[in-house]
């Protein structure tokens, strides 16, 4: 039996190597493909550009930037993505309140909930890990 997420390439976005290589590790047990990382604002916004994925993991924190320019972007072009916060849904802006969302720490079956989620929005509009 295939993972439910097989096939799909993921883009992460997050500032914390560790939390990197984990979101990495999580991927493979899920079948994901990393599509590319990035660690930084602008590093996020000429990746969402010049690469090809079917959903990114979005840090709210790049170290001390927030990464809502790069969601803005994300939905303006139709690419489905989870928002990862060590604050909780709640500190999201409104505007991005419906998103799937983790809070940090997270485990594999809620990243994977919020990548279902977000893929499918019909399963679920909004998935938080607490």
């Amino acid at each position: 039996m295939q993972p439910s997420h097989a096939g799909l390439r993921v883009l992460i976005v997050e500032d914390e190597s560790m939390v990197t290589m984990l979101i990495e590790d999580f991927l493979a047990d899920m079948g994901c493909a990393v599509a590319g990382v990035a660690s930084g604002l602008d590093e996020a916004l000429s990746s969402v550009s010049s690469l090809d994925f079917d959903v990114a993991i979005l840090d709210v924190n790049l170290n001390g930037v927030q990464s809502y320019p790069v969601a803005q972007v994300l939905r303006e072009r139709g690419i489905p993505f989870v928002m990862a916060t060590g604050y909780g849904a709640a500190g999201l802006p409104q505007v991005f309140q419906s998103v799937p969302t983790v809070g940090k720490p997270f485990q594999q079956w809620q990243l994977e909930r919020a990548i279902r989620a977000a893929v499918r929005p019909n399963d679920g509009s909004h998935v938080t890990s607490e």
